[in-house]
């Protein structure tokens, strides 16, 4: 299987922040792209220590974001081949575009959180 980024279903959002993908072979496949500032931590809370429960597999095509997990940070950056234990969060600190690879089952209810989190607040 292969795609472009004009193949891939968009999974998520439709200004700066977006996510494209599909599910192949047990396994989210998605193109990341995110502005700099972006911060994760505000849609994570409510999840277990207010952080990503999910492991994510990928590489970055672009830009630089800092990691933050419970117990230390790692910069991730134009380049970087990474794994992402659960507990983490990320800041966007430059534009950033990656590939990123989660198993459905652990990312959909992440998602799912994050767009209660997001519809909460723009309701107010």
């Amino acid at each position: 299987m292969h795609a472009t980024r004009r193949d891939l279903p968009l999974l998520f959002g439709d200004g700066p922040t977006t996510i494209h993908g599909a599910d192949w072979g047990g396994l989210r496949s998605m193109l990341v792209s995110m502005p700099a500032g972006t911060d994760l931590a505000p849609v994570l809370k409510g999840l277990p220590s207010d952080l990503c429960p999910c492991p994510h597999w990928g590489y970055v095509i672009r830009g630089r974001m800092r990691v933050v997990y419970a117990d230390r940070e790692e910069l991730l950056q134009t380049g970087d081949l990474f794994y992402l234990p659960p507990g983490h969060t990320p800041f966007v600190e430059e534009d950033v575009e990656f590939v990123e690879f989660s198993r459905p089952e652990e990312y959909q209810p992440v998602m799912d959180h994050v767009q209660r989190v997001m519809a909460a607040a723009s309701a107010t």
